[in-house]
């Protein structure tokens, strides 16, 4: 990481050079760090992608302190349904029924591939990632965002219990209870809430998740298990009202696509 303060700057991919600089990231965290693969995977040039790429937004992160070739340290990959429909079904409809959200007139917005360089977490790129999203989102008028999110692993025993917390306190109204499809389908209420010990659990919740969650974000029924990627994933459900409150934190800020 550069030793200067870094100079965030948030845009979204013009070219497909930047495309492939969001895939290069994307290869360093999801396959060098969290053991990903699937046919798609390009290990020759070290690029993560699949289909969807090319019909997606990709939402950048530069640290414009560091070097013009290696400036891009965070990413988040943005699907409308007119981005759907040319695609053919949004990214995580392999792994969830998004009945719920797709047949009730809901504007829509998913989330997908989300990823900071590993010198950049537990700061405020996020927060700028974020800014650009809240920008699309005002851009669509969009009612509801939506995306997987990932444990890594895919032990469910091992998860057990923050998954339960999950289920447990966060549930999705019906409306919005999309519903995690088979084969990889598991149930997320294993462990009883009494027994839950909730501060020890949220230690086990990526921050990602617990991020979201703070944003009033609700999860869909079942966990759904991707061996290719090696994790476990829930989807997140973050609808009207917390989509303002993070326009109002974001924009209290200053920040936005720039």
């Amino acid at each position: 990481m550069s030793r200067e303060a870094p100079i965030f700057q948030v845009s979204i991919a013009e070219t497909r050079t930047e495309i492939a600089a969001a895939q290069r990231l994307r290869y360093e965290v999801f396959v060098k760090e969290l053991g990903a693969d699937g046919p798609m995977i390009d290990h020759a040039a070290g690029l993560e992608r699949d289909r969807f790429d090319d019909f997606a937004t990709h939402i950048l992160l530069r640290d414009k302190h560091r070097s013009p070739d290696d400036q891009i340290v965070g990413a988040y990959r943005v699907m409308t349904p007119a981005d759907a429909a040319r695609a053919g079904q949004f990214y995580c409809a392999d792994e969830y029924d998004l009945a719920p959200l797709t047949q009730g007139g809901l504007r829509l917005m998913e989330l997908g591939r989300s990823c900071i360089h590993k010198d950049y977490r537990g700061g405020p790129g996020l927060m700028h990632l974020w800014s650009g999203i809240a920008d699309l989102v005002a851009a669509q008028k969009t009612d509801v965002l939506f995306g997987v999110a990932s444990f890594h692993g895919t032990d469910v025993h091992a998860l057990a219990a923050p998954l339960s917390l999950l289920h447990d306190r966060h549930l999705a109204p019906p409306p919005l209870r999309v519903g995690a499809r088979q084969p990889g389908h598991h149930a997320m209420n294993l462990v009883p809430p009494d027994d839950i010990d909730r501060l020890a659990v949220m230690r086990q919740i990526p921050a990602l998740i617990k991020a979201y969650l703070r944003l009033g974000a609700v999860v869909g029924d079942g966990a759904f298990i991707d061996h290719a990627f090696n994790t476990t994933d829930i989807c997140l459900i973050l609808a009207t009202d917390a989509i303002g409150a993070m326009q109002r934190r974001i924009y209290a800020r200053g920040r936005g696509l720039g």
